[in-house]
């Protein structure tokens, strides 16, 4: 057992799941088809069609980020992944805060996926076929019943269901994007990797490519959520660092691939127009109408298997946070447990159900679930930036403290601070705080995501306070790495 106090039945599969698997848990979990129709059309409004350009910028930051937890990985192979990583590499209070924020967002990743199955299938069946698009909520609850199966049944059942539904998603828009690029003809122009079409004229020349970056950066949030799978991973060391980085490049790479063919068939210089022209869906309304007519269908395929492909990954990530915090007690013990049969945390697999549907109806229904979505999106946003701040932080301090023989000046020091200085532009847009002129104050009710963020970190140092004072072995524990040392006494850390 992982400590003296925890219930029985607490390891999960170990050696379950492979590169693949873990390679897919990331994708799938950035929802690349999702992000391509909704997320870097935001961006496309103030780079125009300069866009592409502001993807590059976003895969820079990312990889930052990226690369810093790839080297954590390899010390570090933990369920509780990010706040293992700033407990060990700066204080037990900060891993403490960090799981505290990652346990509050990313069990949001499920209501905000089957937020965006609702309304992509609702609207749809109602554009097509005059069906009522308040029936936005079957739609949800059918996702989230899905992703909670997959997830019961164990990491391989939903590791390998996320790969083919990751696969496909890719597959059709890279082919669409293709279709897009030869159709272009004379349009296509490298020009579009230049400020030449950041024609807003509001945002003309490189402020509409940082203030696009900004959007194209938040399509990427996800590329992280290998890292939890550590323990049931083989060779979690080289495995989790190789998925990180290489789902950031390689969905970097589909997302330059996506806008520039966007860019180029729309044509770069009316590009600022293409979003308004599509209602809000460019891809499935213009792009994939008149490259394919009736070949629309698939794009649509291809984002509803995105929402629920990303809800499975983000529910793998939720609940092995969920059993890593019930391991060392910071969640009530009985989120440890693990199904004696599918080795899946299935106390935590039924808590993230119950989540899911929760959120997504009662802000479905006391909003609509556009803007249901647009608030758990912002949410989630104003959260998790600083969390790839504060890792990037660890990286640097983890290797100069515990790692001073392969401390590298470049890979542990320039680069972490670089990732955490690309990060803050982010943060400020999806908080709403006008720093920079292109970012606005948010309207009611997006502008209550910052003051419910900082409400509940709140709850979280009196929650930190009140364990330093009766139990602060339970904090200190947020360091230790539970691989192969089970019989470890609780409290113990490694490097």
């Amino acid at each position: 057992m992982a400590t003296s106090d925890a219930p029985t039945g607490t390891t999960l599969a170990r050696d379950a799941i492979g590169l693949r698997e873990v390679l897919f848990q990331s994708i799938t979990h950035m929802a690349p088809a999702a992000a391509v129709a909704f997320s870097i059309p935001a961006g496309i409004n103030f780079g125009g069609g300069s866009t592409p350009l502001a993807v590059v910028f976003a895969i820079v930051a990312c990889m930052f980020v990226a690369i810093s937890i790839g080297q954590l990985a390899k010390h570090l192979p933990s369920a509780g992944s990010f706040y293992t990583y700033a407990s060990k590499g700066l204080h037990p209070s900060v891993g403490f805060l960090v799981a505290w924020a990652y346990a509050l967002i990313e069990p949001l990743i499920g209501p905000l996926l089957v937020l965006i199955l609702g309304i992509t299938v609702a609207g749809t069946l109602n554009t097509e076929f005059g069906w009522s698009a308040d029936l936005w909520w079957p739609w949800a609850l059918l996702g989230a019943v899905l992703v909670f199966v997959l997830g019961y049944y164990g990491i391989r059942v939903s590791a390998r269901t996320g790969t083919l539904l990751g696969v496909f998603e890719v597959g059709v828009f890279v082919l669409l994007a293709i279709w897009l690029i030869a159709k272009a003809g004379s349009n296509n122009t490298f020009s579009v990797f230049t400020t030449k079409f950041a024609n807003n004229p509001d945002f003309k020349g490189l402020s509409g490519v940082v203030a696009a970056s900004v959007f194209t950066i938040l399509a990427f949030i996800g590329f992280e959520a290998a890292a939890p799978l550590a323990e049931e991973t083989r060779d979690p060391r080289r495995t989790i660092k190789q998925a990180v980085v290489y789902s950031c490049l390689g969905i970097g790479l589909f997302y330059m691939l996506t806008t520039y063919a966007a860019s180029v068939f729309y044509g770069p210089a009316k590009t600022v127009g293409l979003v308004a022209a599509g209602n809000g869906d460019p891809w499935e309304n213009i792009l994939a109408r008149q490259a394919w007519g009736a070949g629309w269908v698939l794009v649509f395929l291809a984002i509803v298997n995105s929402a629920i492909a990303n809800a499975n990954s983000g529910s793998n990530a939720a609940t092995r946070t969920y059993f890593a915090m019930g391991r060392i007690r910071l969640l009530p013990a009985i989120f440890a447990r693990v199904h004696p049969k599918w080795q899946s945390p299935h106390v935590a697999v039924i808590g993230q159900f119950i989540v899911t549907v929760a959120v997504s109806l009662i802000l479905g229904f006391a909003y609509d679930p556009l803007t249901a979505f647009i608030l758990v999106a912002t949410i989630i946003t104003v959260v998790f930036i600083p969390i790839y701040m504060v890792v990037n932080l660890s990286c640097l301090a983890y290797y100069w403290r515990y790692e001073r023989g392969e401390f590298n000046w470049f890979l542990h020091g320039l680069l972490p601070i670089l990732g955490i200085i690309a990060f803050v532009p982010a943060f400020f847009a999806g908080a709403g705080i006008p720093v920079f002129k292109f970012i606005s104050r948010l309207p009611s009710p997006f502008s209550y995501a910052g003051p419910f963020a900082g409400a509940v970190m709140v709850i979280g140092l009196i929650y930190m306070a009140y364990l330093y004072r009766k139990d602060p072995t339970r904090l200190e524990a947020t360091a230790r790495v539970f691989l192969d040392e089970e019989s470890e006494p609780a409290g113990a850390s490694t490097s």
